[in-house]
């Protein structure tokens, strides 16, 4: 059976900055072909992704990954009945350990005076819900609390085995675009994990980058002019890199994930349709902040392939092997141009992997990236996001 997944290869170009810092403060980087490379890893350009689905997705359609997770039901308990507030937290404390088994318990936080400061209860792990998940919880931990909202009778009420598969049933269902694409773990009960849909790559420059360091100093507002020196002095290590981020998504267990869309006017391909075209712009057009009041380094790619597959996955990394060396003139992108549209070119055909422009998109700018005009068709950024979802409506309605 044909698989549909979507490819996405980006190279964009970042001046000095430290948008990924490893625990001494120094850019993140890795050895790829013999040499050391600028890196980003994964973890901070997803991040970096789910931040940007705020600006594209209603909230609803988004999740909350949190240790504080009983503060966040015990919000969608009392805005429906504000009278469960001074229980609320233990209703939802019950109703959470009832769902996913996990432990909720009351962490002792230490207050400057040495003393033990209590604090609302808390999982052991960043547990991942939607706010539709929540929504449901809430439900049930108000049926379950009665009108006095009592969270002995909500304890007794969720021992029943109906009611406890009603409440697992709530967080295994109506899972959010962001847990629908990056999975989710859940410690204590292994079934309510979502394998995720979405895979990203580390970011790694095409060629080799070497790590700087800038020695700044500032300035004591109040400082008389005979007094010398700085008030603060320091460093902070950077460095600059055209790089080479990708990015795959397995359409169909996306769909999986999120189910058919809730609405009858709908397509049943709605829900999956918004989630690439969401995850699409949001990997596109993110950037990680590490440092980035320090260097301002806010750049967009200068050149996005995306490629709609009905077999394999494929990372072009392998184009940039051998360091792309500096043009005549200064630079990487336009040999990194160069090789990337004759490696992708060779290994489709190598691997019978040709089919045409028809699902196949070039989004670039400039005369360097020329070269990437005949990987597919070249489109801007708004026709890239809607004929990539429409190829996808097409693909899952058709059964292909």
């Amino acid at each position: 059976m044909n698989r549909t997944i979507l490819d996405i290869h980006i190279l964009q170009t970042v001046p000095p900055s430290n948008l990924n810092r490893d625990d001494t403060g120094t850019p993140k980087s890795a050895y790829f072909g013999g040499v050391r490379r600028a890196r980003v890893s994964s973890q901070a350009w997803k991040r970096a992704t789910r931040r940007a689905f705020s600006d594209l997705l209603p909230a609803e359609e988004l999740g909350v990954r949190t240790k504080k997770v009983a503060e966040a039901l015990a919000e969608r308990i009392t805005a429906r009945d504000a009278s469960l507030a001074p229980t609320a937290v233990e209703l939802a404390k019950e109703t959470l350990v009832a769902a996913t088994g996990s432990k909720i318990e009351v962490p002792k936080r230490k207050e400057k005076d040495g003393e033990e400061k209590a604090a609302s209860p808390e999982s052991s792990y960043l547990m991942f819900l939607s706010r539709r998940q929540l929504d449901a919880l809430a439900e049930i931990a108000i049926a379950g609390g009665g009108p006095d909202g009592d969270p002995k009778k909500l304890k007794e009420y969720l021992k029943q085995k109906e009611h406890k598969a009603a409440a697992r049933r709530a967080v295994d269902t109506r899972h959010s675009v962001d847990i629908a694409l990056f999975g989710r773990m859940v410690a204590d009960a292994s079934d309510l994990n979502v394998d995720a849909a979405a895979q990203v790559a580390h970011a790694l420059s095409v060629h080799k980058s070497d790590i700087e360091s800038d020695y700044y100093t500032a300035v004591d507002d109040r400082s008389e002019d005979d007094e010398s020196g700085a008030g603060m002095i320091g460093t902070i290590d950077f460095n600059s890199a055209t790089l080479y981020r990708y990015a795959a998504v397995d359409v169909d267990a996306l769909h999986a994930n999120l189910g058919a869309g809730l609405r009858e006017d709908k397509a049943p391909t709605t829900p999956v349709e918004k989630a690439v075209g969401a995850f699409l712009e949001a990997f596109i057009t993110s950037m990680p902040t590490g440092k980035i009041n320090t260097f301002g380094n806010h750049t967009l790619p200068s050149a996005v392939i995306v490629k709609l597959r009905d077999r394999w996955p494929v990372n072009f990394a392998a184009a940039f092997e051998e360091p792309v060396p500096r043009g005549p003139e200064g630079g990487h992108l336009r040999e990194s141009c160069c090789r990337l549209a004759k490696y992708a070119a060779e290994l489709e055909r190598a691997y019978g992997m040709e089919g045409g422009h028809d699902h196949s998109w070039v989004f670039r700018i400039g005369e360097e990236t020329k070269p990437l005009a005949e990987l597919g068709q070249n489109v801007g950024l708004e026709d890239l996001v809607s004929d990539v979802s429409e190829a996808v409506r097409q693909r899952l309605g058709s059964g292909a």
